[in-house]
């Protein structure tokens, strides 16, 4: 019997809800690179309701505690007492979320004793010491474009309410005004700008192309080219790095994982590059950029806004500088677990399971870390070094 400890975040403040506003998902059978999406035995879940909270269970207990398995699920993640931490010592599985991480330290991980896999349900594995999973022979595994193009629709929708002022003009309406010189004040058109993406992979090409119909300039860089096909189709400028590319965007996303090369790579130098007044959105990882210095260039004017679902640590503490800096459009880690995702994600996980269950291969792209070395999507987007 395997123990299997399910870290998700918490229930509505409402209750669990018992319905939703939608009956049904539209139907997807592969995502744009052809990869199909997560291709399990059964699911014990109705799609497009709510996976991802602790009462949501990602419709796993069916499954587990039908195969003899204990299920521990919780949202406590944090402390020596944590529910978490009170059963690592003989858990085999931890499975948690980006938007809610179960941060698996090197600490941590040398305490487990018996853990065999750590699987993130979403993409991103960085709450991960990867580094700790290698020397212990863990597997690390994560559901590979699940929930990227969530993301990508999260970035464009973030990009236009800053550029548009969206936010602030929303929030006249609720205070029962009609301020239209204070909505527009800071209020422009995203037709004729340049955007740039800090990596080009699944999410920031969907991002290019969903921006393309705008009529904006797109400008990338990442370490891997895209092929000259998809160039051209675009329209795309390619950058050999991202201080080159900084200077000539009006609006920046960051779409690359968190490792040691960009970790922190936002910061008070690189922030003098920017044109005054660019807009930066992240929705990749909070510690690619330098908090102080994101709140520093918004009071001075260089940025005009930043906004972005990522934080450290998560969830953020409530007197977090970024809730309250100027300009900002910050939500909580939501891009990529609207319920549409969560299907996917849920689905995926399962079918991680039944691979290690069954004893049968994990797919490819599933792999970040797989026998004592970095494997699959994580050798191509990962480097050695990473620390949770």
């Amino acid at each position: 019997m395997a123990k299997i400890v399910l870290v998700l975040y918490d229930d509505p403040v409402d209750g669990y809800p018992t319905s939703y506003a939608r009956d049904d998902l539209p139907k997807i059978e592969r995502y744009s690179d052809g990869q199909t999406l997560p291709t399990p035995k059964a699911i014990d879940f109705q799609p497009g309701t709510l996976l991802g909270s602790v009462s949501g269970e990602l419709g796993l207990r069916t499954y587990l505690e039908g195969l003899g398995h204990e299920l521990i699920v919780t949202s406590s993640k944090e402390g020596s007492d944590s529910v978490l931490d009170q059963h690592l010592h003989d858990a085999e599985i931890v499975i948690s979320q980006p938007f809610w991480p179960a941060y698996m330290t090197a600490e941590r991980i040398e305490r487990a004793k018996n853990l065999k896999i750590i699987v993130t349900a979403g993409i991103g594995s960085d709450h991960t010491d990867l580094d700790a999973a290698i020397k212990h022979n863990i597997t690390v595994a994560e559901v590979t474009f699940c929930n990227s193009i969530s993301v990508a629709e999260h970035v464009v929708m973030m990009i236009l309410g800053l550029v548009r002022n969206y936010i602030p003009s929303y929030q006249w309406v609720m205070k029962g005004g009609w301020n239209i010189a204070d909505c527009v004040a800071r209020s422009y058109d995203v037709e004729g700008m340049h955007v740039g993406t800090v990596a080009a992979g699944r999410i920031g090409l969907a991002v290019l192309k969903r921006l393309k119909p705008f009529d904006m300039h797109l400008h990338y860089t990442d370490r891997h080219r895209l092929p000259e096909s998809v160039e051209r189709e675009l329209g795309l400028t390619w950058h050999a790095s991202r201080e080159e590319m900084y200077g000539v965007c009006d609006v920046v996303t960051l779409n690359c994982p968190l490792h040691p090369e960009t970790e922190g790579m936002i910061n008070d130098e690189t922030l003098k590059l920017f044109k005054r007044g660019a807009y930066l959105v992240n929705t990749a990882r909070g510690k690619l950029a330098d908090r102080d210095a994101i709140v520093r260039a918004l009071e001075s004017g260089q940025l005009a806004g930043y906004a972005g679902d990522v934080w450290y640590p998560q969830p953020a503490p409530e007197d977090h500088p970024w809730r309250s800096m100027p300009h900002h459009g910050m939500t909580p880690h939501i891009s990529g677990t609207s319920l549409s995702a969560q299907t996917r994600y849920a689905a995926g996980t399962r079918e991680i399971l039944e691979c290690y269950f069954e004893k049968r291969p994990i797919r490819n792209e599933y792999l970040i870390v797989e026998g004592g070395k970095l494997a699959g999507v994580g050798a191509h987007s990962y480097s050695a070094g990473k620390k949770a």
